[in-house]
């Protein structure tokens, strides 16, 4: 298993989330359960009791896929990939609202990207933002990702590994 990757913040790391951190995590979830419902599709994950979180984590699709971002000992929040069809991969992030506007969902993403670029040959990454969630569009920017599809509720964003990660 991967261990704890770093980012270009002091004391920020990412690293794989697994069934032994499912109580911090429904924590995390439970406390920002408002901040995650206002610009993202997480309804589904704010209704999950901690059983519910450690089966998830559990998942052979979510296992090595979902990291947490922490600063220090401090989880911050999630990024994670999807295996759409390798070695084309989605996205997603979210961080606590407390931990916003520091950069730390920015460096997690660039992070991944290039772990996903490096250890899984990753050739494409994909997100979708919902309509309105401009400080997600910002951070898929900072990284490199431009616009490539609108669709009523979101927009799509892509972003090459064929060139480098910015």
């Amino acid at each position: 298993m991967t261990t704890s990757l770093p980012t270009t913040l002091p004391g920020v790391t990412i690293r794989p989330l697994g069934g032994a951190d499912a109580a911090e995590l429904h924590t995390l979830i439970t406390a920002n359960r408002d901040h995650l419902t206002r610009n993202g599709d997480f309804g589904d994950l704010v209704a999950e009791d901690r059983s519910g979180i450690e089966k998830m984590l559990r998942r052979d699709d979510v296992a090595g896929f979902l990291f947490g971002v922490f600063d220090g000992d401090r989880l911050a929040g999630v990024v994670s990939l999807v295996p759409v069809a390798p070695p084309k991969y989605g996205c997603g992030y979210w961080l606590a609202a407390s931990a916003t506007g520091h950069g730390l969902a920015t460096e997690a993403l660039r992070s991944l990207v290039m772990y996903a670029r490096d250890a899984w040959v990753a050739t494409d990454i994909f997100a979708g933002v919902t309509h309105g969630n401009a400080s997600s569009i910002a951070v898929l920017e900072r990284v490199g990702f431009t616009r490539s599809e609108e669709f009523e509720t979101y927009s799509r964003f892509h972003l090459s590994l064929d060139r480098r990660v910015t």
